[in-house]
């Protein structure tokens, strides 16, 4: 599979909640490499996170899914998430 192809689908993913603990961070990350999703934390605060991923739907489900019940130190209550229009060159 071409890299392209195995990052067609790009969303933005907003976490909202009480997210302001150290450990949530590096979940996401690894979380996601565990997925084989390409992931870019934009913003990060206590009450806020922000990132672009990329990868199959289906596997972007599985990360919002995870990151709702994400680690016992965190508290999701809710996550939008956003298309990302592809760059036609």
């Amino acid at each position: 599979m071409s890299e392209q192809n195995r990052y067609s689908w790009r969303e933005r993913m907003t976490i909202l909640g009480d997210v302001e603990a150290a450990s949530f961070l590096p979940w996401i990350e690894r979380h996601a490499a565990k997925l084989g999703l390409a992931q870019a934390i934009c913003v990060a605060g206590p009450d806020r996170i922000e990132l672009d991923i990329a990868g199959p739907a289906e596997l972007i489900d599985m990360m919002e899914m995870g990151c709702s019940l994400g680690p016992i130190d965190v508290w999701v209550e809710a996550i939008r998430r956003a298309p990302i229009e592809s760059e036609s060159g």
